[in-house]
Order: C-alpha cells, then sequence, then structure tokens
C-alpha cells in the first residue's frame, strides 16, 4: 500500500491491493503530509460480493399415474403415429399399471422401477426391452411438464435383446405367397410392399397425390390425417412391377386426395386384416411361421444391401432416422467384402 499521484487527479491516492487485484482511493489533498496521514489512518476493507437474488423454482405440480398416462396418451395421439400409441405406450403403462398402485408420479422410485422391470424382463425381455425405451420417453416428458425433477428410469439399464437377423423372403418365395393369396387387391399391396419397402400403414394411407408418374416416384407425405413413423417425408423410386400396379388402379378412375389400395371408396383398410391376409396366403404356401408383413419391407432391405446398396442409401429409401437401425443388415454385406479383398 502505498501514495501515488497521476494527471487524472489533483489528489494523491492510496494505491492497495484486493484479492490481487490494484484499487485506489483518494485522500482529497494534495498536501503530502495529510496524504500521509490519511495512509496510516486507512484500512482497506474487502469488496462485497454481489449476491444476485435466487428466482423462486417451480415448485412440482403433483399428478397421479393415471392421470399422466391419461394426459400422455392424448399428447401421443396427437403427435406420432397411432401405431405407436396402439403398440407400444399401452401396453407399456398397462403393464407399469398392473405392476404398481395409482400412486403419485414424485412416489415412483428409482427402485419401484428397477423391481418392475426385472419382473418384466423375467417374463420376457422383448417386452421389458419395450417398457424400458417407452416409458423413459414419457417420463421425460413429464419432467419437461414439471411432473418430477428427475427421471427415475436414468439410472435403469435397459435389458439385452438377444439379437436375432431379420427374416426376408425371395422374389420366388413372393410369388408363392401371391399365387396363395385369392384377392387382386391383396396381391397388389403385397407386390408393392415388396418392391419399395413401405410400411403397412404407409401403404393403406398412401393417397394418388403421393405419386408422380412423370419422374416415377413415390413420395411417403405427412398431412394432418397420416403421419411417417418419424414424421420425415422420403422418396421412393417406382420400380417397373409397381409401376404396372399403380397405373392399373390409376385406369380405373382415381382422383388426387383419394386412397390407392381401398375395398370401398374412402374407407381405409384395417391394417389386421391385411397382415391377417398376408399370414394366410404364408401359410398357405407352407413357408416360415415366422414371416408376417413387415418382412417385406425387410426383403426389400435385405435385396438391396445383397446388390452391393450402401446401407447409408438403404436408410434413406427405408426412411430409418438412425443409420444404426439399418444396421441390422450388414451381416449381408460379408459377400461384397469377401469379393472386395479378393480384389486386393
Amino acid at each position: 500500500m502505498f501514495l501515488s499521484r497521476d494527471t487524472k487527479s489533483p489528489y494523491y491516492q492510496v494505491i492497495y491491493f484486493v484479492n490481487g487485484k490494484r484499487t485506489k482511493i483518494s485522500t482529497k489533498t494534495t498536501d503530502k503530509r495529510e496524504a500521509e496521514k490519511f495512509l496510516k489512518s486507512f484500512t482497506p476493507k474487502p469488496k462485497e460480493k454481489k449476491v444476485e437474488p435466487e428466482e423462486p423454482k417451480e415448485k412440482k405440480v403433483s399428478i397421479k399415474l393415471s392421470s399422466f398416462v391419461k394426459e400422455y396418451k392424448t399428447y401421443v395421439s396427437n403427435t406420432y403415429s397411432e401405431k405407436y400409441l396402439k403398440k407400444a405406450v399401452k401396453p407399456s403403462f398397462a403393464a407399469l399399471q398392473k405392476h404398481i398402485k395409482d400412486i403419485p408420479l414424485i412416489h415412483i422410485s428409482t427402485r419401484i422401477i428397477d423391481q418392475f422391470i426385472s419382473s418384466a424382463s423375467a417374463s420376457s425381455k422383448h417386452s421389458a426391452s419395450l417398457y424400458h425405451r417407452t416409458l423413459k420417453a414419457a417420463f421425460n416428458k413429464a419432467v419437461v411438464w414439471n411432473y418430477l425433477e428427475a427421471n427415475p428410469f436414468d439410472k435403469i439399464k435397459a435389458p439385452k435383446v438377444p439379437q436375432s437377423f431379420p427374416v426376408f423372403i425371395s422374389e420366388s418365395e413372393l410369388i408363392l405367397i401371391l399365387n396363395n393369396t385369392q384377392m387382386q387387391l391383396m396381391k397388389d399391396i403385397f407386390t408393392t410392399a415388396f418392391y419399395t419397402g413401405m410400411r403397412l400403414g404407409e401403404l393403406v394411407n398412401m393417397k394418388w397425390n403421393w405419386i408422380d408418374f412423370t419422374e416415377n416416384i413415390i413420395t411417403v407425405k405427412n398431412s394432418s390425417e397420416f403421419n411417417s413413423k418419424n414424421k420425415r417425408e422420403r422418396i421412393i423410386p417406382i420400380h417397373q412391377k409397381v409401376q404396372t400396379i399403380l397405373q392399373t388402379r390409376y385406369q380405373l378412375g382415381r382422383f388426387e386426395n383419394t386412397l390407392v389400395f381401398c375395398r370401398y371408396e374412402g374407407i381405409k383398410l384395417n391394417e389386421d386384416f391385411v397382415s391377417k391376409q398376408f399370414k394366410k396366403a404364408v401359410r398357405e404356401a407352407k413357408l416360415n411361421d415366422k414371416i408376417h408383413f413387415h418382412t417385406l419391407r425387410h426383403s426389400f432391405a435385405s435385396a438391396l444391401v445383397q446388390r452391393g446398396i450402401s446401407l447409408y442409401a438403404v436408410k434413406e429409401l427405408l426412411g430409418h432416422g438412425n443409420i444404426k437401425t439399418t444396421q441390422i443388415y450388414s451381416h449381408l454385406q460379408k459377400d461384397n467384402l469377401r469379393e472386395a479383398v479378393n480384389l486386393l
């Protein structure tokens, strides 16, 4: 601590340091003796830290599990596909509500969830895995909605499900299935699924304004009536066999906003009905009972990979949100990899 003088002020300044920071204070005098007296009597005081007032924390809203389930189902029905609500959300919450009482959401602890997932896993690892990922997403939303401080699923590991390669069929097996299918409408749907990889929900919701015969493409579109699985529109080139089917159906007299595949004008086909018709034909053809309608989508992807098409291109054609989903077909690349090495 010492006296100093500069051109900015006529008075002597006391120079001192607070927490390593150089600070000064005026003595209010030009007389050196008076300034020295000030210096001797001066005691630096540490600067008080400015304390910002804490924002009041938003109080958590108390809500029971049943009320949250009802609210979340409404949210999902407005945001995601009907299939996700029916096949994932409803069975997952039904299993949870069977396991625990209708208690406030804030009382659902990690321990309770751990017991629930362990119990479900003992019966079926596939079901337990579905419950885990579906309910974890739901409880994440509960945190966003200020019902919970933290997600009780965060510290619970998802059950490991044995990975198996997807079942797929060849073109000759598709012909066997078509030969055992009575309805022409069903034949058209099965063939289109095989050569486009489209999901069943997309096929039964497809309208004529999705189809561009000039560019020879199908654009899977979202609307107020239908959303694709991840709400992403995508383009699929039309295979020659699909083009024949679409042109034949179009010549029957269709309007832009009407459905491509339907039994009665304007009435959408029931997905379960189509699935059962396909399964019936598979059994009539005496093929592997593991073959189901979604196998047609797997077959489309598998055929592309086996012909050397990159997984990234297949990902775009299938409309996968993540390449990891498409990588279930990577084992089919082994022949391509072998050929690549043999070229060395």
